[in-house]
């Protein structure tokens, strides 16, 4: 289940994203990139940054078609705090970034910028990608 409260503040990071930027015409998917981090004290941190890619294979499960990237959100990115759950792997992060994501994908505002594309994925940068959307 997804907090309401974080999903506001992703839905509203998402959103100041898609309404500043127009894409760019050669955009034919979008990935969001996990990064591993940790907070001022130590802790656990992710962060998720939204990238627009020239090419999209949905059976390149490496990721390749994200690196040819055209847009990114580059420094303005979603930063998550997982120091209150013990042994956060990555398979938590995807999922729980993942669920974000999807959430968007149903019923944020500019849901329809990110679904015009031939596909979306997530993944960390260094890791397989999971299509969200193909």
């Amino acid at each position: 289940m997804i907090n309401i409260e974080v999903y506001e503040h992703f839905a509203a990071w998402l959103d100041a994203l898609l309404e500043n930027n127009d894409m760019p015409e050669e955009t034919k998917a979008f990935n969001f990139n996990i990064y591993e981090d940790r907070s001022e004290t130590g802790e656990p941190l992710y962060t998720l940054q939204l990238i627009a890619a020239g090419a999209f294979d949905p059976e390149d499960k490496d990721g390749e078609w994200a690196c040819e990237e055209v847009w990114s959100s580059e420094e303005d990115l979603f930063a998550l705090d997982f120091s209150d759950e013990e042994n956060v792997d990555e398979k938590r992060v995807v999922s729980v970034f993942s669920q974000l994501c999807s959430e968007y994908l149903e019923k944020g505002t500019h849901r329809s910028t990110l679904l015009s594309a031939e596909g979306i994925g997530i993944g960390f940068v260094d890791g397989d990608l999971e299509l969200l959307t193909k």
